[in-house]
């Protein structure tokens, strides 16, 4: 499990990133829950492919060239309280199961960036958002089915609040962090 941290203040390493890196954001998850959700991961992600900690995606892939108004957005919307949430069950995937996050302030938080960033999206991008935070993925049906039948009699809501948003860039399969922004109201 790696996420590569760096420092976008530090112009050294801004310059060792690819040029061509997409951005990804997310809405970064509190300390505790954090902890708890990768902890989970770790447990039940194959640990030939987990090679990021837990996270809520916002979005997968945008172009590099909008990093500058992309950090202006983001500032903008982190001006605001820190947005309410919960996992509150869990969602089937086809080979993996996940978290499911309920937010409406996210939500809209989300379609807020997507209109500054439209034409821009790829078309995963612009699916319908569901809030998640995947905790295994690419096992057979058969292993999805019985993490799923373990975690969900003991599965208790959980409330929180988001912490700020996390811009990254893809590089060669890993995440290289940008900045985290924090919300500041």
């Amino acid at each position: 499990m790696v996420v590569i941290g760096t420092n976008s203040s530090d112009p050294s390493q801004a310059a060792a990133r690819s040029p061509r890196a997409p951005l990804l954001v997310t809405a970064e998850l509190p300390p505790d829950v954090l902890a708890w959700a990768d902890a989970l991961r770790r447990a039940h992600y194959p640990p030939e492919r987990n090679r990021l900690r837990a996270h809520v995606t916002l979005f997968h892939a945008l172009p590099p060239s909008v990093e500058a108004e992309l950090v202006q957005v983001l500032s903008s919307l982190a001006r605001r309280p820190p947005p309410a949430a919960r996992i509150d069950g869990l969602m089937k995937l086809d080979r993996g199961t996940a978290l499911t996050v309920a937010s409406r302030e996210m939500v809209e938080l989300h379609g807020l960036i997507a209109e500054r960033m439209h034409g821009l999206l790829t078309h995963q991008d612009t699916r319908p958002l569901r809030l998640h935070v995947t905790i295994q993925n690419k096992v057979t049906s058969q292993a999805a089915r019985a993490l799923q039948a373990e975690l969900e009699p003991s599965l208790q809501t959980i409330a929180f609040r988001f912490r700020g948003f996390g811009l990254y860039a893809w590089e060669e399969g890993l995440w290289r962090e940008i900045r985290v922004i924090s919300f500041r109201g």
